[in-house]
């Protein structure tokens, strides 16, 4: 498969720190690829460059085999996104969240329409439209923030810790969720997460970010045997001699 996405030579550096030191990451159209890592490795940093709210110090990001920069307003339109903490709009409604983008080019009950649906998608029922961010549970309020990535129907969809913060039963509904739009609509997907249970739930392939570089990427089905994961799979590190 061609890459829909690709970052070449990929470099960041905060003040005297290399956060991204060269990264070369490619994501093929209809791929769901996982990034790990550790804390502070600049996995955020990563997606950030993507779209464009970092500027890389060097290399540059790819679009369809063509620099991606110039065509940003193009990109951005065709992309969906699930915060890590789900981000919602405290002084608006559900479906008004859920409908954000949608608000900007069609009338308001046009919008609320597919907010319903999409609401619906991710299995809340019509009534939570109506509800305030703040009467919504940490479980629904990622829905929420699920309905809202999906809601323009998008041809890449990036998630930032989809289950940070909730409890085990809840995490993997959630992935189960992802899986399944991912899945139904053919979108690329790119997943930032330390949860390994999700990766298996969600990925197609998986890429370690250590150093600022890609470390290991491959399949989900191969990471158990790559020893470049032994820490993250719960496994003892060998030790070199």
């Amino acid at each position: 498969m061609s890459a829909l996405i690709e970052t070449r030579g990929l470099t960041r550096r905060f003040g005297a720190k290399t956060v991204l030191d060269g990264v070369d990451l490619s994501i093929a159209q209809g791929e769901s690829l996982c990034v790990i890592g550790q804390s502070g490795t600049g996995k955020s940093v990563l997606l950030k460059c993507i779209l464009g709210l970092v500027p890389p110090d060097a290399g540059e990001v790819l679009w369809q085999g063509a620099p991606l920069a110039p065509r940003r307003e193009a990109f951005l339109a065709r992309f969906g996104m699930l915060f890590q903490g789900a981000a919602l709009f405290d002084s608006l409604n559900v479906w008004q969240n859920v409908a954000f983008r949608l608000r900007q080019r069609m009338p308001a009950r046009a919008a609320r329409e597919i907010a319903v649906e999409k609401l619906a998608r991710v299995g809340l029922p019509p009534e939570t439209a109506e509800l305030m961010p703040a009467e919504l549970s940490g479980g629904m309020a990622k829905r929420v923030g699920l309905a809202r990535a999906i809601a323009d129907d998008p041809q890449v969809i990036f998630f930032d810790e989809p289950t940070t913060g909730l409890d085990p039963i809840r995490a993997r509904a959630i992935d189960a969720l992802i899986r399944g739009i991912v899945t139904e609509t053919g979108a690329t997907a790119i997943t930032i997460t330390h949860d390994m249970a999700s990766v298996r739930a969600i990925g197609d392939r998986v890429a370690l970010l250590a150093g600022g570089r890609i470390a290991w990427s491959g399949p989900v089905a191969r990471m158990d045997d790559a020893p470049e994961l032994a820490g993250f799979l719960g496994r003892p590190v060998a030790q070199k001699p």
